[in-house]
C-alpha cells in the first residue's frame, strides 16, 4: 500500500549526519499516525554510508546507482522508484497509486519536536497549495534564510558576488531574500531552499521531475517555479502558491557535503546560475552574466593574492586562490 507521505534523502558522504537525520524525523514522526517511507539515495558515498543504513535503518530503503547523479537526479531516481515520471498527469485525480506527499530532506538536517506533522497538516488543510517548507536554523538556533522570491534579471549581478558584499542592503537581494517579511511569520514565497519541502504529489505529477541538466543548485527554484504553473489545456486550479511555516523548525547544517569539494561548489552554483539565466532570460543574457561573474572571480583572485603577499592567513588564501584559479579556467562552460 502507498504511504502517504514518502520522505526521499539524498546522500553524499555526511554518514554520521545522516544517522542524525533519520532519527529525528523517525521521532518527530512517532505517534502521529501517520503512513510514511524513507528512501535514502547513496550518491556513491565512500564513508560507510550504506552499510550503516541496512544496519541501523532496516526499513529505510536504499538506492545505490554507483555514481554520483547530484542532488535533482538523485531526487528524480527516488521519485521515479515511487511512480512518478512515466507520463505527467493533468489533475490529481489522474495520481492514484502515487504518495499524497513527498518530502524532500537534505541528510544534514533534523525536524525538531512535530516539525513534520506540522507541515503535512497545514498542506492537508489548505488543498490549493502546493507545497511548505519549515523555518530552517542553524545549529546554534539563529534563523537561517530560506524564503524567496524569484529572482530578477538584475538579481543574478547582485546576490552572491562582491556587489552584495560592497552593498548588502540593495533592493535586489533585499527583494530576492523577502527582507521586507518577517520570517517568525507564516507567508506565501515563491519559492524555498530545498533542504525541507513538502510537496503535493499531485503537482509533481501535473509540473514532472527535476531538470537534471542543474547537478546541484538552483534545482529547487526551477522546480518549485513549474510546480505552481496550471497544466495548459486542463481543468485544474489556477496557479497555486507555496508558503513558509516558521511554526515547524528544522535545524539545518549547511552546506556539509559540498564544503568538501570547495572547486565543485563553486562551479556547480554558478553554472546552475548561469542555465537559469539561460532559460529564463534568454542566451545574450547568460552571455552577459558569465563575463560578469568571471570578472567577480579575477577580482577575488587578484584581492586574495594582494592578501597573500601581506602573510594574512596564508592557508586560507591558498586555497581560495586554487579554487578561484579552477573556476576561471573552467570559463563556466558546461
Amino acid at each position: 500500500m502507498m504511504p502517504t507521505l514518502a520522505i526521499i534523502i539524498v546522500s553524499w558522504n555526511i554518514r554520521d549526519l545522516l544517522q542524525r537525520c533519520l532519527r529525528a524525523t523517525e521521532a518527530s514522526l512517532a505517534d502521529s499516525g501517520i503512513a510514511h517511507a524513507i528512501i535514502v539515495v547513496d550518491n556513491a558515498s565512500s564513508d560507510g554510508t550504506p552499510d550503516m543504513l541496512r544496519a541501523e535503518f532496516p526499513r529505510v530503503k536504499l538506492l545505490e546507482p554507483g555514481h554520483n547523479l547530484g542532488f535533482a537526479g538523485g531526487n528524480n531516481l527516488a521519485l521515479r522508484t515511487l511512480g512518478f515520471g512515466a507520463q505527467q498527469h493533468a489533475c490529481a485525480s489522474s495520481t492514484n497509486g502515487l504518495p499524497q506527499f513527498v518530502l524532500l530532506l537534505n541528510p544534514d538536517t533534523e525536524p525538531a519536536g512535530a516539525a513534520l506533522p506540522r507541515l503535512l497538516d497545514y498542506l492537508t488543510a489548505h488543498p490549493k497549495l502546493v507545497a511548505v517548507g519549515p523555518q530552517l536554523r542553524y545549529p546554534d538556533g539563529s534563523i537561517q534564510s530560506s524564503r524567496r522570491r524569484f529572482p530578477a534579471r538584475l538579481t543574478f549581478f547582485w546576490e552572491s558576488t562582491p556587489l552584495e558584499r560592497f552593498w548588502p542592503a540593495n533592493p535586489w537581494a533585499r527583494r530576492y531574500h523577502c527582507a521586507d517579511q518577517s520570517d517568525t511569520q507564516t507567508q506565501a514565497v515563491d519559492w524555498l531552499v530545498g533542504a525541507a519541502i513538502l510537496v503535493r504529489g499531485a503537482a509533481i505529477a501535473q509540473a514532472g521531475l527535476l531538470d537534471e541538466q542543474f547537478f546541484m543548485y538552483s534545482e529547487e527554484l526551477e522546480w518549485q517555479y513549474r510546480l505552481q504553473q496550471p497544466e495548459k489545456g486542463s481543468r485544474c486550479n489556477e496557479p497555486s502558491a507555496i508558503v513558509y511555516l516558521p511554526d515547524a523548525v528544522i535545524i539545518h547544517h549547511e552546506g556539509k557535503s559540498s564544503e568538501q569539494v570547495l572547486a565543485n561548489r563553486h562551479l556547480n552554483f554558478q553554472r546552475s546560475k548561469l542555465r537559469l539565466a539561460y532559460l529564463w532570460y534568454g542566451p545574450f543574457f547568460a552571455l552577459a552574466l558569465r563575463l560578469f561573474v568571471l570578472l567577480c572571480y579575477i577580482w577575488e583572485l587578484g584581492s586574495e593574492g594582494a592578501k597573500l603577499l601581506l602573510g594574512h592567513r596564508r592557508s586560507l588564501r591558498r586555497r581560495r586562490i586554487g579554487v578561484y584559479a579552477a573556476v576561471l579556467r573552467s570559463g563556466l562552460k558546461d
